[in-house]
């Protein structure tokens, strides 16, 4: 169905262009275009098969790469090597695995979210359907209650009004009319003659023709993102790009070594297992545990501060962000306005305007209204102020009463004191409303007439509030000497003054937003809400404003291309903008190279949750937003927002200490072995030997998950340079090369050492370097003022007394080839590994002072 301006449309033509009626469609009719655009549901995709997504996840270019590492391991005769390494495959499948399983999950959800009856007439007769049969031209009734099953051009209503929380994530009452309306920014907060799919009604009735349903709703277009699988991260393209690069040095490299051996008549098939078991020295097979490991203790931890992580990955993403951007309601505010002064048109207080609001109120006192969800008359009757006069209530009676309604915007009791008998009317409403049915108001206990001068200073006074943030509310009175009253006693009233109310923002939001400063992660505010309390809330919790200016959806609806992306990112401020906007300006921001966070809780945010690198939700949020969120806030205490980032900060830290320490290592041991197997009449390192040195120098790194971070890493977002990882490789690869170089020397030249020995010295050396260097790479403050945790440190002992006491048992000269080294070798051995971490400490000081990482 082609879109127009419905709004802008008379009831009559919009009946007249849908080819319905008021009498509704008839059943036939119905059932065709039932047929022809489909039942009124959001999601209409067939679900996944779970083997299916599982499948999908072997797309990662390191998932092939370990797979050919545990072919090669069996063909080798290395079962237990190939196993773990089969274990590693199906450990980081199941991350993904998870990943696009809750997205199906997401969508499940919104099918139940949104499955309603509606009223609707059929032949004339008024009938209840399942809401998933409504077509484009149906005439539904609404009334209190309901859930507004479709987007409806309202055609008759009296007093309808409805509450948009769960679309535009601001919980207030939008009272609705039928007319058409001529506007120039069609945002739903605006469009007052449509009521929107979720939405919900909170007081009268009203008819309506349905002019979308399904996807083609605001509602359906909103959530349109939660169907695909969330984006790929920042981090796993990092990640994906490093995996490709390992990739390439690996092909390089293996066929050089069987090119060259091969001419040196060392035997194809000796030459290609020599090959093969360098590729998986090379490979860091490892680090998707190392991932998964850090991750699992990361999310444990933060379950501890009541923080639930629904997908794993995302501590990783959350330590990377740059940019955290955040809707304002019920995640920076309470979602809650509070009655925050009683004023007249001087600024002075008057209590006597909370008594009155108090009686001209949708809560009357041990009744529950139809109107109590009116937030406004909420607020009233919750605050301190109420509670010290609802005494007084006893003292009057309500005799009449004009209810709100869109076209007056106030509503009015007639009121009867009852100790002098005297009767007065109250209005109270919207304040320029409520101002135009004024002829007189009070100042310092005296009505004076309202001049044209007075007026206007009244009007500019509202404004100054309003810019201040507040939602302003007048007062009004008259005494009137009846029994009962209508809208048309509405006039000559005297103007009493204003209440104020402001949706607070939390308590911790200041706390937390400098620790997020602190960790120099810019913040942005998203809002649904007006410019105007946008920016009163920015400033109550001390957020700057850049360049004190508040960009509007309106605005953004104008821009493209790179003026879109310049604002994206200069701006830190957003107000009245769409779902649709909101994802957009994530996307804008990732594709500029930001990690992006996002933090929300309505069914508004859920396309930009899905678009986030990270999207947080709190467990107050709507279920739809919790479903499509990475992260959920089990307490509404946002400081565990920059714990978690902490946390993510210092997963990636040990994470990169992993991929430094090595491949920079197994860059330089397998470098070494590569070329002295061109030079040497014998193959350096059998291939057994090279797979036990790679798998037991991996056990202690297994440990760096747990491994303490150096504070000055934690202060700023981190990315996977590749830049810096291969200089990295470079510079200490070639540090031992040098090393075992040295040792290759002092064996063969020196020594005259047998192949054996030279092997089993050079396979000790190899493994306590990798392992004891870890205790340098991982620090860049000298070794000594870092502590490691014990569980590395341990496990490097342990390992490393294994390695040297296995190359002395009968099971390590039967199964590896090792023989027993003198006493003067195996000291030799030792010093070469010492000299090598001292080595490490001064190149490492050099490389993080030239390069500045």
């Amino acid at each position: 169905m082609k879109e127009f301006n419905w709004w802008a449309l008379s009831e009559e033509n919009v009946i007249n262009y849908l080819e319905t009626s008021k009498e509704g469609l008839s059943s036939e009719e119905a059932s065709k275009r039932l047929k022809k655009y489909g039942a009124n549901e959001v999601i209409s995709k067939t679900r996944k098969k779970k083997a299916r997504i599982f499948i999908e996840q072997f797309r990662n270019l390191f998932i092939p790469l370990l797979i050919v590492a545990a072919i090669i391991s069996f063909f080798l005769g290395e079962k237990t090597e190939g196993i773990v390494i089969i274990l590693i495959v199906l450990m980081s499948s199941f991350l993904g695995f998870f990943q696009d399983y809750k997205a199906e999950r997401a969508v499940e959800k919104l099918r139940k979210y949104i499955r309603v009856m509606a009223r609707v007439v059929r032949d004339g007769k008024l009938e209840e359907i399942d809401s998933r049969n409504l077509v484009v031209g149906d005439v539904v009734k609404l009334q209190i209650g309901d859930i507004v099953p479709a987007d409806i051009r309202l055609i008759y209503c009296d007093e309808l009004n409805t509450n948009e929380a769960s679309l535009t994530g601001e919980s207030r009452e939008v009272a609705k009319t039928y007319k058409r309306i001529a506007i120039k920014n069609p945002i739903p907060q605006n469009l007052s003659n449509i009521a929107f799919m979720t939405t919900s009604v909170t007081s009268g009735y009203g008819y309506g023709v349905v002019i979308a349903t399904g996807k083609n709703t605001f509602f359906g277009k909103a959530t349109k993102a939660i169907e695909e699988v969330k984006p790929i991260t920042q981090f796993q393209k990092n990640l994906s790009a490093f995996s490709l690069f390992v990739i390439k040095i690996i092909f390089l490299m293996i066929t050089f070594i069987f090119f060259f051996n091969s001419i040196l008549g060392k035997g194809l098939f000796t030459s290609l297992l020599f090959s093969l078991a360098l590729a998986v020295g090379i490979s860091p097979e490892i680090l998707p545990v190392i991932i998964t490991i850090g991750l699992s203790n990361g999310a444990l931890r933060m379950a501890k501060q009541k923080v639930i992580t629904k997908r794993l990955a995302a501590l990783e993403d959350f330590g990377n962000i740059d940019v955290l951007c955040a809707d304002k309601t019920g995640t920076l505010t309470e979602g809650k306005p509070e009655l925050r002064a009683a004023i007249d048109i001087d600024g002075k207080p008057r209590q006597e305007l909370v008594l009155y609001g108090l009686l001209c109120n949708s809560i009357k006192e041990g009744v529950h209204h139809k109107f109590s969800e009116n937030r406004i008359d909420k607020a009233i009757w919750e605050s301190k102020e109420a509670a010290r006069l609802r005494h007084l209530l006893r003292e009057h009676k309500i005799l009449d009463e004009n209810e709100f309604d869109f076209e007056r915007r106030r509503m009015s009791v007639l009121v009867q004191e009852e100790k002098e008998r005297k009767t007065f009317l109250i209005a109270k409403g919207a304040p320029e409303s409520v101002l135009s049915i004024c002829s007189s108001f009070k100042k310092n206990s005296k009505s004076l007439k309202l001049s044209p001068r007075h007026e206007k200073l009244i009007k500019k006074k509202i404004v100054d509030y309003e810019t201040q943030g507040y939602t302003v509310i007048a007062v009004a009175e008259k005494p009137l000497k009846k029994s009962s009253s209508t809208k048309s006693d509405e006039k000559g009233m005297i103007f009493l003054g204003f209440l104020l109310f402001l949706d607070p923002p939390k308590r911790t939001a200041y706390e937390a937003l400098e620790k997020l400063k602190k960790l120099d992660v810019k913040v942005k505010i998203i809002s649904g809400d007006s410019p105007r309390i946008t920016r009163k809330i920015c400033e109550e919790i001390r957020l700057d404003i850049d360049e004190n200016y508040v960009v509007t959806g309106e605005e953004l609806g104008q821009l493209k291309g790179e003026e879109f992306a310049n604002y994206c990112n200069r701006y830190n401020v957003f107000a009245r903008v769409t779902p649709e906007q909101k994802a957009k300006i994530l996307k804008t921001l990732a594709e500029q190279g930001h990690v992006v966070g996002f933090l929300g809780d309505g069914i508004n945010d859920v396309a930009a949750l899905h678009s986030a690198d990270v999207g947080i939700s709190v467990d107050s949020g709507a279920g739809v937003a919790k479903e499509a969120a990475d992260i959920i806030l089990l307490h509404k205490s946002l400081d565990v927002v920059a714990d978690g980032i902490t946390e993510g900060r210092k997963i990636f830290g040990n994470m990169v200490k992993y991929i430094l320490n090595t491949m920079s290592a197994n860059l330089g041991n397998m470098t070494t072995v590569a070329l002295s197997s061109v030079f040497l009449s014998f193959i350096p390192l059998l291939p057994v030997q090279i797979l036990l040195l790679n798998f037991l120098s991996d056990i202690p790194l297994l440990t760096l998950s747990t491994d303490n971070v150096d504070p000055d890493l934690l202060k700023k977002p981190k990315k996977l340079n590749l830049k810096t990882i291969s200089r990295f490789m470079i510079y200490f690869g070639i540090l031992s090369t040098i090393i075992d170089i040295l040792l290759i020397a002092s064996l063969i030249f020196w020594l005259k050492a047998p192949t054996d020995t030279f092997r089993t010295a050079w396979f000790i050396e190899s493994v306590l370097s990798e392992i004891f260097v870890t205790f340098a790479i991982r620090t860049r403050l000298p070794f000594y003022k870092s502590k490691a945790s014990n569980l590395l440190l341990i496990s490097s002992i342990v390992v490393g007394l294994l390695t040297v006491v296995l190359t002395f048992t009968p099971l390590g000269s039967l199964l590896f080839g090792f023989v027993s080294l003198s006493g003067y070798v195996l000291l030799l051995t030792l010093g070469i590994v010492v000299l090598y971490f001292f080595c490490a400490e001064l190149f490492k000081e050099h490389f993080f002072r030239k390069f500045e990482v």
